[in-house]
C-alpha cells in the first residue's frame, strides 16, 4: 500500500491561491469558485504518490532536483517532498517566466 502524505501549504502558496481567486473573481465570482475547487481537488491528489509529478524543468536544467510540480492548466503548483510531507511552495501562471518569478521571490526572501 502506498504511503499517505501530509500536505502543508506555505503561506506564500496560500497567498498565490488567494491572489488567483481574487483576480478571477473581479470578472466572474462563479469562475473563481470553480478554479478554487479545481486547484484544491488536484492538489489533494498529492496525498498519494506525489513522486509521479515531474521535476520542475527549469530547475532540473540547473541541477536542482528536489522540486516537483503539479500542472493545473494554466497554473503550476510547485512543491517539495520531505519524508511523508508535501510542502506546497508556490502557484504560478504557466504563461509567465518562472525564472523571473523565482529570482524575485528569492531576492525578496534573502
Amino acid at each position: 500500500m502506498a504511503p499517505i502524505y501530509e500536505i502543508v501549504w506555505a503561506r506564500v502558496a496560500e497567498k498565490d491561491l488567494i491572489d488567483i481567486i481574487d483576480h478571477v473573481a473581479t470578472d466572474s465570482p462563479a469562475n473563481a469558485l470553480q478554479i478554487f475547487q479545481k486547484i484544491k481537488k488536484k492538489s489533494s491528489s498529492l496525498y498519494t504518490m506525489p513522486e509521479r509529478c515531474r521535476i520542475v524543468p527549469e530547475l532540473r536544467d540547473q541541477g536542482i532536483m528536489q522540486y516537483r510540480e503539479l500542472i493545473v492548466p494554466p497554473w503550476r503548483i510547485m512543491f517539495k517532498i520531505t519524508d511523508l510531507k508535501v510542502f506546497v511552495l508556490l502557484i504560478i501562471d504557466s504563461r509567465r517566466n518562472i525564472e523571473d518569478i523565482l529570482f524575485k521571490r528569492l531576492t525578496y526572501m534573502g
